[in-house]
């Protein structure tokens, strides 16, 4: 939670302007992908440049899939960013051996066991909730059902998987989460964000009662 509502992540930045808007839209953290095949990848250079742009209150977030622990601790050492983000097969294990904060993301399906993976990422900071669909990680923009998510896990979670400024007061409603997280929902085109999305977007949580 950030001033009683729920902290928000933008993930997919791909340069210092568009963390700008997001910045200034009132996001709390920023997302930079490390991985090739996603339209909002980003380079060690430009993720360099976003996150010396933040300012202090807004979180760099490094997002990875099953990149090798050689990359992990270049990424580490070039851009510092504040936080890991696992989004691939990563184990408990892998993740913490960098000694650094770090979310673990899962994709959520109905034979997740939650409290299992609570469980075995005991470390994690948080872990983030994504729809499982096509064997992507992520950035599907779908959702996935909420009643899927333990309730004693529901308000140490990021919520993500779908996430617009149509349905996150809602989907905050229904689900009390810590945190959301919105890359595609906020997109006019993949991998360009929209100023006036991310601005309705932000909107529409501090509307949220939680």
């Amino acid at each position: 939670m950030a001033n009683g509502k729920p902290f928000v992540k933008i993930c997919g930045i791909k340069d210092a302007e568009m963390a700008q808007s997001a910045t200034s839209s009132g996001a709390n953290a920023i997302g930079l992908v490390f991985y090739a095949p996603s339209p909002r990848a980003v380079g060690l250079k430009a993720a360099c440049d976003i996150a010396a742009s933040l300012p202090a209150s807004v979180a760099s977030v490094a997002l990875l899939v099953n990149a090798s622990a050689t990359e992990i601790a270049n990424i580490i050492r070039v851009v510092k960013p504040d936080i890991l983000q696992f989004h691939g097969d990563e184990d408990a294990g892998f993740c913490e051996q960098f000694s650094y904060p770090y979310w673990k993301a899962i994709r959520v399906n109905k034979t997740t066991d939650l409290l299992n993976l609570a469980h075995q990422f005991a470390n994690a900071e948080r872990l983030l909730l994504d729809a499982d669909k096509n064997g992507l990680y992520g950035g599907s923009g779908e959702a996935f059902d909420y009643d899927l998510i333990p309730q004693s896990l529901s308000a140490s979670i990021i919520l993500s998987g779908g996430l617009n400024p149509s349905n996150v007061h809602a989907a905050i409603q229904a689900v009390k989460p810590w945190g959301v997280d919105v890359s595609s929902g906020v997109e006019i085109s993949k991998g360009v964000k929209s100023a006036t999305l991310m601005t309705q977007f932000m909107k529409e949580v501090s509307r949220a009662d939680v």
